[in-house]
């Protein structure tokens, strides 16, 4: 037996979801469906990160078990075959069969794309947040500073959520402009639920003078939902990397 790990990129458009439920089709569904075909054996997925509907993904990350003989780099090619074009396998190779993609140590990268002008584009429409009104980047920029470090981040957790804790630590937030494109790029070592687009719409309430920079120390502190700005759309979201540091020391594992 032994345990692959597949690096999986996906337009989130047309799922409802990347876990399995029983509402409609999801990546994790498609993946599982096709594995088992593949190797003929039922195949038992775990993913890192669960991704709601409508979210993209170029590198999250699932790893299965499995008797086949099939070299570990070549589930990539064998799967892409297989397919449907809004999923794509990125990597595939071998990990150690105690390898869980939720249980190691990790720093994960999540970008919320903006597009910024008087009028949308019809090729943003599903990759992208439409926002008219005028943005103040270097507001936005200065609000992200509030947010670095470790925080109990329960002001930007939405209802429902299973963590244990809410405490996170961010290591890199910061908002980028190519042309009418806002990314807002962040890094940390876990997410609550919705709380990158909660991130995200608060940035933008800084960004149309709603919320001063200096109010996020004060929404942080106050650990109440109600005092963050809303959830901002799915379709801007894409879960960009996963890496596992500690894992990566020991076993020469990488994503890249």
């Amino acid at each position: 037996m032994k345990r692959i790990k597949l690096v999986t990129a996906y337009d989130g458009t047309n799922y409802h979801g990347s876990q399995i439920q029983n509402n409609g089709e999801t990546i994790e569904g498609v993946l599982k469906a096709e594995l088992s075909s593949l190797l003929k054996e039922e195949i038992n997925l775990i993913g890192a990160s669960r991704t709601d509907a409508g979210v993209h993904a170029r590198g999250n990350v699932y790893v299965f078990d499995t008797e086949s003989r099939i070299p570990p780099e070549k589930f990539t090619f064998a799967l892409n075959a297989r397919l449907p074009e809004d999923i794509r396998i990125q990597e595939s190779c071998e990990v150690s069969c105690d390898f869980h993609p939720r249980h190691q140590d990790t720093v994960k990268t999540y970008e919320y794309r903006i597009l910024n002008r008087k009028l949308p584009l019809p090729e943003y429409r599903l990759y992208a947040h439409f926002v008219y009104e005028d943005l103040n980047m270097d507001k936005m920029n200065e609000a992200c500073k509030y947010f670095l470090g470790e925080h109990d981040f329960a002001s930007f957790c939405a209802a429902g959520s299973q963590a244990e804790s809410t405490v996170r630590t961010i290591y890199d937030l910061h908002v980028k402009k190519a042309g009418d494109l806002l990314t807002i790029s962040v890094t940390g070592n876990g997410f609550l639920y919705n709380m990158v687009r909660i991130v995200a719409g608060t940035l933008l309430k800084v960004g149309n003078g709603q919320i001063l920079p200096e109010e996020i120390s004060g929404i942080i502190d106050g650990k109440d939902r109600k005092l963050a700005g809303p959830t901002a759309p799915a379709k801007g979201l894409t879960l960009v990397q996963i890496r596992y540091p500690e894992y990566e020391k020991s076993f020469n594992f990488t994503n890249e």
